[in-house]
């Protein structure tokens, strides 16, 4: 059993946000301090791996220093897969020098997971655990994946995306209209003076599964720009975000009415599109269905969501959970495993 103040910091180094959080007794995120490598990475319109693990070497400690300032620690976790090698392993090597000074316990965590229960928060606080079974979507940059939630720690994974991941096919479509690094938010901005339903480009349902595939959007994107000499970019942002989210809303809806659930929660960076939070909520709604969505100051990558799934794990192996010898190995292709049954 933990003790009620039992304090955990978090860290969080798998793509290109270096952070580092505390939090006190499971529930309240004293710190959670994220340094964003937008500038390093704009003028590349993307992620470069190598230019991330030198920014995260070069902020780690000053990013640990500011969120952990005096404050006593019981445990040090860390996201240790999925995500970029050589971020993991500064994620791994500042969690584990930290442990050993500070003689506490080390826990690395799946970053998926983190997302899932990032969407416990409100105001810095975990304002109420999640409600099971549920219907997990997890949607970014990196991954888009539909789960089957038993309850903590207890996963079917029902599909994951074949090819680009819903956030990697907004930055595409961004560079391809020549909008500016990151592309989800200018590819938004842009779609409130568009019309929806101007283009029709496809929805790629992939029925029979619960797995995503968003390369032939943004190929048909490509197409409709190479075709025609004058273009709307509104219009084209506006018909391509509403066709990804159609998509990511009527599969996990689908999910949710096979697995006879009453409940979905919807983690990771783009969930904070105001579109897909609109349309999931009107049509859950229609099937009396409840959705939680993360908070959006919670959906890009954060340590705060690494040690509450921490916390979870530790609470889950009660009388043991300190003595015992949690996965530290970096895993850059990390899937999402039961820990809870």
């Amino acid at each position: 059993m933990l003790k009620k103040d039992f304090t955990i910091l978090g860290i969080e180094s798998t793509c290109d946000e270096t952070s580092a959080a505390v939090l006190v007794g499971g529930k309240k995120l004293v710190s959670n301090v994220i340094y964003s490598q937008i500038e390093e990475h704009k003028k590349y319109h993307g992620v470069v791996p190598e230019l991330a693990s030198r920014a995260h070497a070069a902020k780690i400690a000053s990013v640990v220093e500011q969120a952990l300032g005096k404050k006593p620690i019981d445990c040090v976790a860390f996201a240790h897969g999925p995500g970029l090698p050589g971020g993991l392993m500064v994620g791994r090597v500042a969690a584990e020098t930290l442990a050993k000074f500070k003689k506490v316990p080390i826990i690395g965590v799946n970053h998926l997971e983190g997302h899932l229960f990032a969407c416990e928060f409100e105001n810095g606080e975990v304002a109420s655990p999640l409600q099971f079974p549920l219907v997990a979507l997890i949607v970014s940059g990196g991954h888009t994946e539909l789960w089957y939630v038993k309850g903590y720690g207890n996963y079917k994974v029902l599909g994951r995306t074949r090819d680009d991941a819903a956030g990697e096919a907004f930055d595409k479509v961004a560079k391809l209209l020549g909008l500016p690094y990151p592309g989800g938010p200018q590819v938004s901005a842009q779609a409130l003076k568009g019309k929806r339903d101007a283009i029709d480009f496809p929805r790629p349902l992939l029925p029979g599964t619960w797995e995503f595939s968003f390369s032939g959007i943004k190929t048909s994107v490509s197409y409709y720009l190479r075709d025609h000499k004058t273009v709307s970019v509104p219009d084209v942002c506006a018909s391509f975000e509403q066709a990804i989210c159609e998509t990511l809303v009527k599969k996990t809806l689908q999910a949710a009415e096979k697995y006879k659930v009453k409940y979905i929660a919807v983690g990771g960076g783009v969930a904070a599109n105001s579109l897909l939070r609109q349309l999931m909520e009107q049509q859950s709604r229609k099937r009396g269905i409840s959705v939680r969505f993360v908070p959006r100051n919670m959906s890009s990558d954060n340590a705060g969501m690494i040690a509450l799934a921490a916390w979870r794990q530790l609470e889950h192996a009660g009388a043991k959970a300190l003595s015992k010898k949690w996965p530290i190995a970096i895993n850059p292709n990390l899937k999402v495993k039961s820990w809870g049954k």
